[in-house]
């Protein structure tokens, strides 16, 4: 991509909208979203594999004589998964024996790549192709040996991708579950505590098939605090939760009584010791997998704090480890912008994460677009401040929009139009609140998934 093309498409409807000080300071924010989010594709990133001498390297963490092996197969799942391979292909060309890529682009759009094969599966909802692709994936590791070195490419978006519902669950119910517990408020952890019991391939599975290869997962994390049992639902490392575990979230979020008979009699069985638990920690069929976090969210805080370091504002990340309800932490970052106006001075923070919603009405929006919505109330006494919140992979829950900016204007905006943000918050409509005031950032799939990028500044 052109490093001069601007990354959100409707850059210009979103700074042209105000003037003054204010539109320097949007366009400072959302090109601070830029370079936060450049900096997570895997144009970026993957520089930090390569190979010398017959070894392949990966910055700090791995060295890897390449002459200790047979073949080398390419495996993958997620939305980076694509570019990923492009990236690592030209680096082992004539030692790939083959491999393939599960990810949203269909085979066709995918002209950079000779030797590995890509099969298209479906997001966030799974479909009949995600459990094609699991099959597909799990053809793979039959023919594996001690002489496989198998490089796995992980990122956002697996979960769905890869989906093996396991007896008695079908396909349906397990879309159910996902939806109940995706609008309950449930973190991504506890999501993929029950997902993970509920099928043949995550939760480490995948991983017990590839245990007689060496396996390097290169992941690109989307998952706080990059917890890799997480990412992806962990189809490749042990699964530290249990049956007991996923009975107990179905029960927090009062979702026991609403999931399919089949989901729960799956867990009964789990907890009474007939089925058979997840890979646990310390299983040897992990003992030749290695993984690798090469990008998370604290590199895109990072770079989107350095560009803003450029522009002479004082800049700190204030956390890459955060969660809450969206429209909560929409209060709390705008009282945080009350604070820096206060203090005067060009100032800016930086937080990565990601946030739930809670959904209760029936609207369409995103966490991102509901924490800034969830802001407007304190933000309509400000002057000088911008808050810009978006999801990195340019997808914001169930719209198209990636995020929204907003500053006090925003507000008054939409009750010049009659539009209420109060009821819009209510019915979770956050997407269609910020069409019609102004504030919806849209960039498309972005091809890269590191999680949440929230900014605010101040001038």
């Amino acid at each position: 991509m052109n490093p001069f093309q601007s990354l959100i498409k409707n850059f210009d409807d979103l700074v042209g909208s105000r003037f003054g000080e204010i539109a320097i300071l949007r366009s400072e924010v959302l090109r601070a979203a830029e370079h936060g989010i450049r900096s997570v594709m895997p144009e970026s990133f993957m520089k930090k594999v390569r190979v010398e001498n017959g070894f392949l390297l990966v910055e700090n963490h791995l060295r890897i004589n390449l002459r200790e092996f047979d073949e080398i197969v390419i495996l993958g799942v997620g939305k980076a998964s694509i570019k990923m391979a492009e990236m690592l292909e030209p680096l082992l060309y004539d030692r790939i024996s083959g491999g393939v890529i599960v990810s949203l682009s269909s085979p066709c759009e995918c002209i950079n790549l000779r030797k590995i094969d890509v099969f298209p599966s479906s997001h966030p909802i799974p479909s009949e192709q995600s459990i094609e692709a699991s099959e597909l994936l799990l053809d793979w590791t039959k023919s594996v040996s001690e002489k496989t070195l198998i490089i796995f490419l992980l990122s956002g978006g697996a979960s769905a991708m890869l989906t093996l519902p396991a007896p008695p669950v079908t396909l349906k119910d397990k879309i159910i579950t996902t939806k109940f517990l995706l609008e309950s408020g449930a973190t991504i952890d506890e999501v993929n505590a029950v997902r993970k019991h509920l099928s043949l391939i995550k939760g480490g599975w995948l991983g017990k098939r590839l245990s007689r290869a060496r396996t390097i997962n290169l992941i690109l994390s989307d998952v706080v605090g990059n917890r890799l049992e997480s990412i992806g639902s962990g189809p490749t490392v042990p699964d530290p939760t249990t049956f007991k575990d996923a009975y107990n979230v179905l029960r927090r979020y009062e979702l026991w009584d609403k999931v399919p008979e089949s989901v729960k009699r799956r867990i009964i069985d789990g907890m009474e010791g007939k089925l058979e638990e997840t890979p646990k920690p310390g299983d040897p069929a992990f003992q030749r997998i290695t993984n690798i976090i090469i990008a998370d969210v604290g590199d895109a805080c990072r770079a989107a704090a350095s560009y803003l370091e450029s522009r002479r504002f004082e800049c700190s990340i204030l956390s890459k480890y955060a969660e809450g309800e969206a429209s909560q932490v929409g209060i709390f970052l705008a009282g945080l912008l009350h604070q820096f106006e206060e203090e005067g001075g060009r100032r800016a923070a930086i937080i990565g994460g990601e946030y739930t919603v809670t959904v209760k009405g029936g609207g369409i929006g995103g966490r991102n677009q509901e924490l800034v919505l969830g802001s407007l109330l304190k933000l309509k006494y400000l002057r000088k401040s911008v808050l810009l919140s978006i999801g990195t992979d340019g997808v914001d829950g169930v719209s198209t929009a990636a995020g929204a900016i907003a500053d006090s204007q925003t507000y008054h905006d939409a009750i010049r139009l009659g539009i209420n943000p109060v009821k819009f918050l209510a019915e979770n409509d956050s997407n269609r609140f910020f069409n019609l005031v102004g504030g919806a950032i849209y960039t498309g799939p972005t091809g890269t998934n590191v999680g949440d990028l929230t900014i605010l500044a101040s001038a």
